[in-house]
Order: C-alpha cells, then structure tokens, then sequence
C-alpha cells in the first residue's frame, strides 16, 4: 500500500497514460461496480480488460466479490470505462487512493460517473433484489474529518470549496426513471449514507439513520460522488439493495447475502442503465 495520503496529478496522469496505452477507446461514461454487481461488465463484448495491479499507483482491491480490474469497450454505442470492483476506506487506503480512479477517470475525459452499490435497507420498505435511485447522500464519513477533498487542492480539478448541492445529476435520474419505467422495474427513490464499515451497522445505527433521512446505508460511494462534482463531473447513483432493513436487531447480515443479491439485481441494473446510455 501507499504511505503517502495525498495522491498527485502526476501519479493521476501516469494511470491515465497506463490505460491509453492498452485501449483504443475513449471513454465518455465510467462505471463502478459495486459488491456482487460486477457481472455487469460481462455484457461488454470486444473488451479491453486491465488488472488494476498492472497500472501504476492504483490501489488493489482485497474484498471478495470486487474482480479488480478496468474493463473499457463500447456500451449501447458509448464508449464506457467500467470498474468492476471498487477500492474501500475500510482496507486501509487514504481517502486520496480510495478516489484515485475517479481522477484517473477524469484525466481520461470521462464526463459521467455512474456509480453503483450494494445497499442495506434502512427504509422498511426496500426488499432484497430491490433498486434506488440516489436523489442525495448523508456523508457521515466525511463530517467525522475523513473528506476526500482535504489536503491540497488541485486546480486543475476544481474550487477548493465546491457546492454539492446537486450531486446527483437531475438530467441523468430522469433518464433513469424512464428507463425504468420502459422495462417495468421497480425503482425507489431515496438518501444513501455512506459510512466506514468494515462492521455492519447495529439496530442502534439503523434506527438512527432512519430518524435523521436516511433510506439504504453503505460502505462507499460518497466520496467518489464528492470527487467527482469536485472536477465537475456529472454524477448517476443507484442502489441495489441486498438486505431488509434491520431495526430490531432479529436478523443478521452477511457479505454472501450481499453477493446473492447482487445476482438478482445485476439484469435490473443492466436494463435500466442500458436504457441510460441510449439516452444521452
């Protein structure tokens, strides 16, 4: 792993540069995949497929579920850059490593974000299996001091204090809805909050979340969200919920459970996301 907690624009270029030369593609909307969502990338046919351990700089993915690697070709005509598996805070990487491919993404001219999640309810009315568009996020990961913005900024990126007050692309969640509503799957609205993990949340957590707006809770997202508006790129976000809510404490959650459900979701999230890139 790194020492070094701030990741440079010129380790951001060397990655960029890395990928450039291994594809003839220039992709326009980047993807990550999140736990058990990765089958996702399968669809893409030719490929070029990069393991994330032969570009430089890139931090390794170590979860189960999460393939690591760059998987670049041509979705519904656009040229798509996918992650197919996702770096965490809770593996011991700096919030700079854990957005790294974010920068890379945005050296490579990438103009939308499509990020994607495996989710716990906290709403009581999400069932396994079930998708939500994200309308909005509770950072709690950054509001205890672990923002991905501190440190030096990067001009060349963004303002040092940049709104998030539209996160979540209005345009793109609308094409979303649509999508949605043209292959008749079921898709909730709602707050995701991003918290460190690795643990699960307790009863307590929940119902606390729940009490202040939360609708599914993760392990991620967040801070890719805040990197990427940060370099003004424009964000889709949607969950795919793995487990019911857990308010009473009755029932317990496990990363099987997870990956499980990833398999009922992934054709959800491929038809509306599909949908999607016909769209724009």
């Amino acid at each position: 792993m790194n020492n070094e907690p701030f990741m440079t624009l010129e380790q951001m270029e060397d990655a960029a540069e890395a990928i450039r030369r291994r594809t003839k593609y220039q992709p326009r909307v980047g993807l990550i995949l999140g736990s058990g969502l990765g089958g996702l990338a399968d669809s893409i046919q030719p490929a070029d497929v990069i393991p994330y351990a032969e570009l430089p700089h890139w931090p390794q993915s170590t979860v189960w579920g999460h393939a690591g690697r760059l998987v670049i070709g041509s979705l519904e005509n656009q040229p798509v850059l996918v992650m197919q598996g996702r770096i965490h805070f809770y593996e011991g990487y700096s919030m700079s490593q854990v957005t790294f491919p974010v920068r890379v993404m945005q050296r490579l001219g990438v103009e939308i974000l499509v990020v994607t999640n495996a989710a716990g309810a906290i709403n009581p009315a999400y069932a396994p299996g079930d998708l939500m568009l994200i309308t909005d996020n509770l950072n709690l990961i950054g509001m205890m001091g672990y923002n991905p913005l501190i440190g030096p900024n990067i001009d060349e990126f963004g303002v040092r204090f940049p709104d998030m007050s539209q996160s979540y692309d209005r345009q793109l969640s609308d094409l979303a809805r649509k999508a949605a509503r043209a292959n008749g799957i079921l898709l909730h609205e709602g707050v995701y909050v991003g918290l460190s993990g690795p643990s699960f949340e307790g009863p307590a957590d929940l119902r606390f979340l729940r009490a202040v707006g939360s609708d599914a809770v993760g392990m991620s997202t967040v801070p890719e969200v805040i990197v990427a508006r940060h370099g003004g790129t424009r964000v889709l976000g949607i969950s795919g919920i793995s487990n019911k809510a857990n308010l009473d404490g009755n029932t317990t959650t496990s990363h099987e459970e997870v990956l499980e459900a990833g398999q009922v979701m992934v054709p959800k999230l491929e038809a509306i996301l599909r949908g999607v890139l016909q769209q724009i």
